[in-house]
C-alpha cells in the first residue's frame, strides 16, 4: 500500500504542485487552490464603510468543489500554505487559513522565489506566521478598487449608456497618461530647423558647437542658416585635435517585471499580458523529457538583487565556458523608490541550463522567453565591454564653428557576447592633424517631431517611473484599457479613443484624485507603508474616503439636477445650417446634433477623437462613412477590388463586405473577439447548414461552439469563451465549468 502523506502543502496552480511534489517525498502531498478562492461578493458592494471598512467575503463561483476537496485532504494533517510570495499570495494564504480553520498563531506559511529542490526543502524547514501587514496592504488595495469601481462605474453607465465602461483606480491614471500624450501630439506645431555637417570622403561630420558652446538643434532657423553660410562660404577647415581613450560599457541589470515586459514587447512584439503568461509557466514548471522543471525565479518583482549563490554559479559558468576575463563584479543599482527586496530579480533557476541545453527541453515561446531571460542574467554577471574611442575636433579658420567626429572600435566584447549594447562601432577615416581637404559644407532641412505615442513597452516604463501600479498589475492595466475600448492598438502604438478621452475628462472634472498621477503614486507608497507596518490599512481607507465621499456626493447631486458640466462643441459643421454640431450622449452611443435644426450624425464605436477643454475634434471622414449607410470601416482593403472593407448588418447578424457593392460582391465572416486558444490566429464566426453559429480558426482549423475571448481563467489559466447565462453574456471556463463576469476579471 502507498504511504499516506502526513503533510499537505497548498499552492496556487496545479503545474506548480506537480513540480514541487517531486522534491518533497512521500511524507508530503501538494495540492492546488487554483488561484483565489474567496473574494468580495459579485452582486453587492460587500464593504461595510460605517463599520471600519469591514469586508464581506464569499466563495468565488465554482470554487465550492475545490474548497470541499481541500477541507477533506487537510483534515487531521499538518498544513503548509505556499501561494506566491507577493501581497496577493499572502492574501490567498490568509483566506485559506480562515476557510480551513487554521490557527492565526500557527507557523504554516512558506515562501520561495524559485522552485528548485534546495529552495523548497529550506522553505519547508522554516515556516512563518502569515504576515498580517502584507495581508492588510492587499485588503486595502482590493477595497480601494471596489469602492472606486462600484461607486463611479454606475455614473459612467448612466452617461455612456451603450458602452462597456468602468472606472478603476490605477487604470484611470494610466488612461490619463495616454490622453495627455495624445493631446500633446494634437497641439504640436512643427518647427523648421537646419543641420550642418562637413562632407569628407562620404563621411558626414556634424556641427556641434558655436563659439565653443553646444546649441539646441532647433535654434538654427532660416535666418541663422543664412548667417552661417555667409560666414563659412570661403572657410578652410582644420583638424585641431585628436583624442584617443579607452572607454567601458557596463553590463545591464538583470530583468525586473517592467524591463522583462519592455524587452519582450520590443523584441518579439508580444503584449505585456502574453509575456507574463509565458513567464508564469516558466516559473511554475514545464513538463520536459527530464520531468517537470521550473526554469526561472518569481517573475513579479521590482528588485534587481541577485542571491550570493546565484552569483557564484554564474561566475562558475562564465569562468569555465569563457574564461576569467568574462566574469564580472555585479552590483545592484540603487533605486530611490521603495522596492520589495525580499524578492530577487528574474533569473534562471539553473544558469547551467543555457539556451543550447534548453532547446532540448522546451520549444516555441517558452524557449524564446527563457533565452531572453538567460541572456540578460548572464550579461548582468559578466564583465564590461571595452572600446577605443577616437574624437576628431575640426574648426573653421575663425575658430567660431566646431565640428566633431567620434569613432568607436570595440576591443573586448565582455557582456555584449550575450546582450546587445546600445553602443555601436563607427569608423572615421580622417587625417590625424592639419587642414582637411577636399571638404564640402552642407546642410539638411528638418523639422521638430511631435512626442511619440506610447507603446505597451514605453507605457510600462512610464508607469514604473511614476510609481503607478506594481509589477503584478502592469499587464492587467493595459489589457483592461484595450478591452474597454478606451484605447486601441495601431501597429504597436496605444491610441486613446474618443470614449477614452470622455471617460478621462469626466473623471478629471468630478473625481480629480482618481486620475491624478501623483495621488495614485502616493497611494502606492501608502500601501507599501501598510506592508512595512508604518500605518494601518483601515487608516488609509478612512483618509481616502473622506475626500472621495465629497466628490461622489457632489457628482450625484449634479446628475440629479442635470447640472453636470459635460458639454462639447465639435469641429464638424451641420450640412444644413453650417454651424458646429454638439456632442450628445444617447441611448445607443455617442452622436452629433445640430443645436439649430436638430439634425443628427452618429459616431461609430471605437472612433478616434481628441477633446480639448469644451471642444471635440473628430475626423470628418469617420462621420461621412458612418452616414453613408451606418457602416463602420475595418481599416482593411478588399482583396478583389481594393475598396474599403466595412462591417454591415444582415438578417443573420454582422459581416464584412466591400464598400463597392453591388459592383463588388466580396463578403467575409466577422472575426471573433478573441484569438484562437490553440495557435493565437484569427477566428471567424460562421454558420452551419442547419443555421447554428460556430467559430473556426483561420489557420489551424480548430472549431468552437462558443466565441473565444482573450481572457484567461484566474483559476486554471485556461482560455475563456463568451457564453450566455440567464440572458446575460459572461465568460465561461470549460475546464473549470464556471462563469465569470467581464467586469470582475478586469478588476483582478
Amino acid at each position: 500500500m502507498p504511504k499516506t502523506a502526513k503533510n499537505i502543502v497548498i499552492v496556487e496552480s496545479p503545474a506548480k504542485a506537480k513540480t514541487i511534489e517531486k522534491y518533497l517525498g512521500s511524507d508530503y502531498k501538494v495540492v492546488a487552490s487554483k488561484g483565489h478562492i474567496r473574494d468580495l461578493p459579485q452582486k453587492k458592494f460587500g464593504v461595510d464603510i460605517e463599520n471600519g471598512f469591514e469586508p464581506e467575503f464569499e466563495l468565488m463561483p465554482g470554487k465550492e468543489k475545490v474548497v470541499s476537496e481541500l477541507k477533506k485532504v487537510t483534515k487531521g494533517k499538518k498544513v503548509f500554505l505556499a501561494p506566491d510570495m507577493d501581497r496577493e499570495g499572502e492574501a490567498i494564504a490568509w483566506h485559506l487559513s480562515n476557510i480551513l480553520g487554521l490557527s492565526d498563531s500557527e507557523e504554516n506559511r512558506i515562501v520561495f522565489s524559485e522552485i528548485t529542490k534546495n529552495t523548497i526543502l529550506e522553505a519547508i524547514k522554516s515556516p512563518k506566521k502569515i504576515d498580517d501587514k502584507k495581508v492588510g496592504a492587499q485588503l486595502a488595495r482590493r477595497i480601494l478598487d471596489r469602492i472606486v469601481g462600484y461607486k463611479i462605474s454606475p455614473i459612467l453607465w448612466r452617461i455612456l449608456k451603450d458602452y462597456n465602461t468602468s472606472a478603476g483606480r490605477v487604470q484611470s491614471a494610466a488612461l490619463k497618461i495616454l490622453v495627455d500624450r495624445e493631446r500633446e501630439i494634437f497641439k504640436f506645431k512643427p518647427k523648421e530647423f537646419y543641420k550642418f555637417f562637413l562632407k569628407y570622403a562620404d563621411q558626414d561630420i556634424p556641427l556641434v558647437k558655436i563659439n565653443g558652446k553646444k546649441f539646441k538643434k532647433e535654434s538654427i532657423n532660416e535666418k541663422k542658416k543664412d548667417e552661417i553660410l555667409k560666414e563659412l562660404e570661403s572657410a578652410t577647415y582644420s583638424i585641431d585635435k585628436v583624442e584617443e581613450k579607452e572607454t567601458k560599457r557596463n553590463p545591464p541589470q538583470p530583468f525586473i517585471t517592467s524591463t522583462l515586459q519592455q524587452s519582450a514587447i520590443s523584441k518579439f512584439g508580444w503584449s505585456s499580458k502574453k509575456t507574463m503568461q509565458i513567464a508564469q509557466k516558466l516559473y511554475e514548471g514545464v513538463e520536459t523529457s527530464e520531468g517537470p522543471i521550473a526554469f526561472i525565479t518569481y517573475m513579479r518583482t521590482d528588485s534587481t538583487r541577485i542571491s550570493e549563490e546565484a552569483q557564484k554559479k554564474a561566475f562558475e559558468y562564465l569562468n569555465s565556458n569563457f574564461g576569467k576575463d568574462y566574469t564580472g563584479n555585479f552590483k545592484v543599482k540603487k533605486s530611490k523608490k521603495k522596492i520589495q527586496d525580499a524578492h530577487e530579480a528574474i533569473r534562471p533557476t539553473d544558469v547551467f541550463i543555457d539556451p543550447t541545453k534548453a532547446k532540448k527541453l522546451i520549444t516555441g515561446d517558452l524557449l524564446k522567453l527563457y533565452t531572453l531571460i538567460w541572456n540578460r542574467f548572464i550579461a548582468s554577471q559578466s564583465s564590461s565591454s571595452k572600446y577605443i574611442e577616437k574624437t576628431y575636433t575640426i574648426t573653421d579658420n575663425s575658430k567660431k564653428y566646431t565640428f566633431e567626429a567620434v569613432g568607436r572600435k570595440r576591443i573586448f566584447d565582455g557582456f555584449e557576447k550575450f546582450w546587445q549594447s546600445s553602443t555601436s562601432e563607427k569608423e572615421y577615416e580622417l587625417p590625424e592633424i592639419g587642414i582637411l581637404e577636399p571638404v564640402e559644407l552642407k546642410f539638411d532641412k528638418d523639422e521638430t517631431k511631435p512626442p511619440s505615442r506610447y507603446t505597451e513597452a514605453s507605457l510600462v516604463k512610464e508607469m514604473e517611473a511614476k510609481g503607478i501600479g506594481r509589477p503584478s498589475t502592469y499587464a492587467t492595466i493595459i489589457t483592461t484599457l484595450l478591452n474597454r475600448k478606451y484605447v486601441i492598438k495601431e501597429k504597436s502604438n496605444l491610441i486613446p479613443t474618443l470614449v477614452g478621452f470622455i471617460v478621462s475628462d469626466l473623471l478629471e472634472k468630478n473625481f480629480p484624485e482618481i486620475v491624478d498621477i501623483k495621488f495614485t503614486a502616493n497611494m502606492e507608497e501608502k500601501l507599501d507603508k501598510v506592508e512595512s507596518g508604518e500605518i494601518n490599512w483601515k487608516d488609509v481607507l478612512t483618509e481616502f474616503y473622506k475626500d472621495f465621499e465629497k466628490f461622489l456626493s457632489d457628482t450625484e447631486k449634479k446628475m440629479k439636477e442635470k447640472a453636470l458640466d459635460f458639454y462639447y462643441k465639435s469641429n464638424i459643421k451641420c450640412s444644413k445650417c453650417n454651424i458646429e454640431m454638439e456632442l450628445q450622449f444617447g441611448r445607443y452611443g455617442l452622436f452629433l446634433k445640430c443645436p439649430k435644426c436638430g439634425d443628427n450624425k452618429s459616431i461609430p464605436k471605437g472612433a478616434l477623437g481628441v477633446t480639448l477643454k469644451n471642444n471635440v475634434y473628430i475626423n470628418e471622414e469617420i462621420i461621412s462613412s458612418t452616414e453613408k449607410g451606418k457602416e463602420e470601416k475595418t481599416g482593411e482593403k478588399c482583396p478583389k477590388c481594393g475598396g474599403d472593407l466595412i462591417i454591415k448588418s444582415g438578417r443573420f447578424g454582422k459581416f464584412i463586405a466591400c464598400s463597392n457593392y453591388p459592383e463588388c460582391k466580396y463578403t467575409a465572416p466577422l472575426p471573433a473577439r478573441g484569438k484562437c486558444p490553440k495557435c493565437g490566429s484569427v477566428v471567424h464566426k460562421l454558420k452551419s447548414k442547419k443555421g447554428k453559429i460556430y467559430f473556426k480558426c483561420s489557420e489551424c482549423g480548430e472549431m468552437f461552439w462558443d466565441e473565444p475571448s482573450d481572457y484567461r481563467c484566474p483559476s486554471c489559466n485556461g482560455p475563456l469563451f463568451y457564453k450566455r447565462k440567464n440572458k446575460e453574456e459572461m465568460l465561461y471556463c470549460p475546464e473549470e465549468k464556471k462563469y465569470f463576469k467581464e467586469s470582475e476579471l478586469n478588476e483582478l
